[in-house]
């Protein structure tokens, strides 16, 4: 088997781009180079522990194999797709190229004088001669899994039938998706995150979507009552309630806050794209960090592909972090103020939390946030402070805020006092205190959001901590909030308990300098356990109301 790393090397390859690394302070983002290669023809191949077929005959520098077992590795045989591409400055007149593609048991009916030609899985494949341009030519081809699956890029298109493998039913079908045309670049620079203009700016956390290569199950929904539900796929579930979220909220921003993925799922991509799709298609900004599951598994994708793929997709804001610090997805984005004004209002930090180490203190244990991390951290958070300073009139406030996946040590202190929402299970963080809290007290940090432990969900405060002057007043924060379960693929019951799906909204106000977090959750009318976590630009505490009892449908 080909490693993670080798399958999405040579699959972007294949799809003609190659992806530059933004670095962690910018504000734009790099185009992409692009290769107008061509597709002169496809196959599919299969091997046979027993019966291996050789490709001695196919030419290794026209012919390229899409690196996804098309039987997702659940057979004794494995089964390719191979794609002949010509760059499009060899080619001369008369040359045949793809013009289209089709699959199905017959011949597509045919509008040209060309005629269809068989190709194994069911291709058909139409060619033409090439005769000066490639604008009707197609230059990509990739394969997606499930009946559920979608492809949010640009240019792409998803054939509806799958490929005719006579796969086993419980594995999820391939599909073929087809790019036409030249590859149109990404522009150089992306539109700069603002405030509206009543200075405020709504986020949506995601967090623990668990999609998987397929539909998934979903063993632990409940009803509107919280009654148990039979099982059912999982997914499809989630897509629909991330959507209706994002349709009541309208959000400036959406954030994912790690576990998109769940472990050891046999193809990455096609559950990365059910992830992003519904932003997309609402044109909503979004930025990513990675959680322990997303890049666990033989087969998953490592997080710097992971990030390849997220940073060439539309509205994303998502960026690999400087190479030299540990992790990928390390970086900040700024939120300014209405146009024309330049002024930083917040900026928001992403880090990489890592993921699960083996350890004979505890089970399950994670790696800490890394001194690298917390250096680059300490040293960014003070130049964008002196940054919005420098340019501040003094009557405009800063709210800078932390997005991780796995708690920190801090979210399991017996000291901390709850503020909202429940702590329903322990806290899962590394048993190593890196300290990076410290960082975030000496940051003025507002609040952190994390991920990871499921039913979760509470904003809480630790005392106060002294900073600088033993005279000094005692300063509160950051707020630590968890954003709960939002996937169905992933476990949301505690012992005997279920609980339902959840996510976690802030919103920002940079002329009021205040901050406000609520939640959004299954069957609930309005808005769950809304909290004002900042007043004045400074963390407040607020006596902790009960309101639980009238959150749902017919309650």
């Amino acid at each position: 088997l080909v490693s993670a790393t080798a399958v999405v090397s040579r699959t972007l390859q294949f799809f003609g781009r190659s992806f530059s690394k933004m670095a962690s302070s910018s504000t734009s983002h790099t185009t992409a180079v692009i290769a107008h290669q061509v597709i002169t023809d496809l196959t599919v191949r299969l091997f046979s522990p027993i019966h291996p077929l050789s490709t001695s005959e196919l030419d290794p520098h026209v012919w390229h194999r899409v690196e996804k077992d098309l039987y997702l590795y659940t057979s004794c045989q494995s089964a390719w797709l191979y794609v002949a591409l010509v760059n499009e400055t060899k080619l001369v007149a008369g040359d045949l190229l793809v013009v289209d593609i089709k699959v199905g048991r017959k011949p597509p009916n045919s509008s040209s004088d060309h005629q269809w030609e068989s190709r194994p899985g069911g291709i058909w494949v139409l060619r033409e001669k090439f005769s000066g341009n490639i604008d009707d030519a197609v230059t990509g081809v990739d394969v997606l899994f499930g009946v559920d699956a979608v492809d949010p890029r640009p240019q792409w298109t998803l054939m509806e039938l799958p490929l005719k493998l006579q796969a086993r039913a419980e594995v999820p079908v391939a599909r073929l998706s087809v790019r036409r045309g030249r590859v149109m670049p990404r522009p150089d620079a992306r539109e700069a995150l603002r405030v509206r203009e009543d200075g405020r700016f709504k986020i949506v956390q995601i967090s623990d979507t668990h999609m998987v290569t397929g539909v998934g199950v979903c063993n632990d929904a409940i009803d509107a009552d919280g009654n148990p539900l039979p099982k059912t796929e999982a997914d499809p579930l989630t897509v629909k309630f991330i959507g209706n979220i994002l349709d009541i909220e309208k959000p400036n921003l959406v954030i994912l806050a790690g576990d998109q993925l769940h472990h050891d799922i046999p193809d990455s991509q096609s559950a990365l794209f059910k992830v992003v799709a519904p932003l997309i298609e609402r044109s909503i900004p979004f930025a990513a960090v990675f959680g322990n599951h997303d890049s666990e598994g033989i087969h998953a994708l490592t997080r710097r592909a992971q990030m390849s793929i997220l940073q060439d997709l539309p509205f994303s804001l998502c960026e690999s972090g400087p190479e030299q610090i540990d992790g990928i997805g390390n970086f900040y984005l700024q939120i300014l103020a209405p146009a024309p004004s330049n002024l930083l209002l917040s900026t928001l930090y992403f880090l990489d939390s890592h993921g699960q180490i083996a350890s004979s203190l505890h089970n399950p244990d994670y790696d800490p946030i890394k001194q690298s991390q917390i250096n680059w951290f300490l040293s960014v958070s003070k130049a964008q402070r002196s940054a919005h300073e420098k340019g501040n009139d003094k009557s405009r406030f800063y709210l800078p805020l932390v997005f991780l996946h796995i708690p920190l040590p801090e979210f399991g202190d017996r000291r901390l006092r709850i503020r909202n929402g429940h702590r329903r299970e322990p806290t899962e963080s590394p048993s190593f205190n890196s300290h990076f809290y410290d960082a975030l007290v000496e940051a003025g940090i507002l609040a952190v959001g994390c991920g990871h432990d499921h039913v979760n969900d509470f904003c809480a405060l630790l005392p106060p901590q002294m900073q600088g002057e033993s005279d000094r007043i005692p300063q509160l924060g950051p707020w630590l909030c968890y954003g709960g379960c939002s996937g169905f693929g992933g476990y949301c019951e505690y012992g005997i308990e279920r609980y339902h799906r959840r996510v976690r909204v802030f919103e920002l106000d940079a002329t009021a300098g205040s901050l406000k977090t609520w939640k959004r959750v299954e069957y609930a009318i309005n808005r769950v356990d809304e909290l004002v976590l900042v007043e004045n630009g400074v963390v407040i505490d607020t006596p902790r109301e009960e309101n639980e009892g009238s959150w749902y449908v017919g309650s």
